[in-house]
């Protein structure tokens, strides 16, 4: 690995990208009024192309099923233990407490995790990012679901568990990432009259998603309930990367695993975040404002994390 110096300095021009669609959201409006069918473009078409190129391609390793293990059990420590840290020293109820512990877990995987392990790691670290995206949104809206629901005393049945997690796995990411991998898996070879635009718009996700990010953070902007932020910035940017990594080091994962879901874990707090408080109508401000200051953070604690578990 690269000196820390060096780590931060690669990072610059990828948050350069993100601050230039904040400063466009801010003074241009008609970024503001394209941000959304921007990211919408990103979401559904750029970046399930990336991830179909990726996981399409025939390659010399295939990631381990240690990676799942090692990135989600250690979701599931800090989930509890950011449960408990909002109960007993932010007096927060089970029902925001649960929006607390699922911000400290919830990685920016697609906006901020595909370009960055680009950036610093390369196409090696790929499809370590693809085997935890398969998983990522369903495994984690799954979690916040029953656990909320448990909080509201309501009814958790094994039928709306499945429901949703069928709807947050049944996605054009995930689902170019399953047909890319039977893809590979069949030995089937993409045409190149399919191969090269696929390709091509897969090569914009990264540019693109970076900006669409930058969008967003100025739609959300800071707001009330700067401790609670705080708190989950602290669990999310501190905790999350350090129980994975320990998880990662125990499970024996390679060095390219274990920096792959270090750097998973490090980075923000995701969008899909704030639309969990939208649908649970609690904790918007103070998610908001978590995501706005764990991503701007993680310019500086990304790099640390990456060069502490690449020693």
């Amino acid at each position: 690995m690269s000196s820390l110096g060096t780590q931060i300095a690669q990072s610059l021009p990828i948050f350069l990208l993100i601050v230039l669609g904040y400063a466009l959201a801010a003074f241009a409006p008609w970024a503001r009024e394209a941000g959304g069918a921007l990211s919408t473009f990103v979401f559904n078409v750029s970046l399930p192309a990336l991830l179909f190129s990726i996981t399409s391609t025939p390659s010399r390793s295939t990631p381990s099923w240690k990676v799942v293990g090692a990135y989600f059990g250690g979701c599931f420590v800090i989930f509890a233990v950011a449960r408990l840290v909002a109960r007993f020293a932010t007096n927060l109820d089970g029902i925001d407490g649960s929006l607390f512990a699922i911000g400290g877990i919830f990685s920016n995987n697609v906006l901020l995790g595909i370009p960055l392990a680009q950036a610093f790691l390369g196409p090696a670290a790929l499809p370590v990012v693809a085997m935890v995206l398969i998983f990522n949104a369903a495994v984690l809206w799954t979690l916040a679901t029953a656990s909320i629901e448990q909080a509201r005393g309501g009814e958790l049945t094994a039928r709306a568990l499945l429901r949703t997690a069928v709807s947050v796995t049944v996605t054009p990411l995930v689902l170019a990432i399953i047909v890319g991998t039977c893809v590979r898996l069949i030995g089937l070879r993409v045409p190149r009259l399919l191969a090269e635009p696929i390709e091509s718009l897969g090569h914009a996700a990264t540019p693109l998603a970076l900006v669409v990010l930058g969008i967003g953070l100025q739609r959300y902007g800071l707001r009330h309930g700067w401790k609670i932020s705080l708190g989950i910035t602290v669990v999310k940017l501190v905790l999350h990367p350090l129980a994975v990594w320990l998880l990662a080091l125990a499970l024996g994962l390679s060095t390219i695993e274990t920096l792959a879901v270090v750097l998973m874990a490090s980075i923000a707090t995701g969008a899909n975040v704030y639309l969990m408080a939208e649908k649970f109508g609690t904790m918007q401000g103070p998610v908001a404002s978590a995501i706005v200051v764990s991503t701007t953070l993680s310019v500086l604690t990304t790099p640390i994390w990456l060069a502490v578990a690449g020693k």
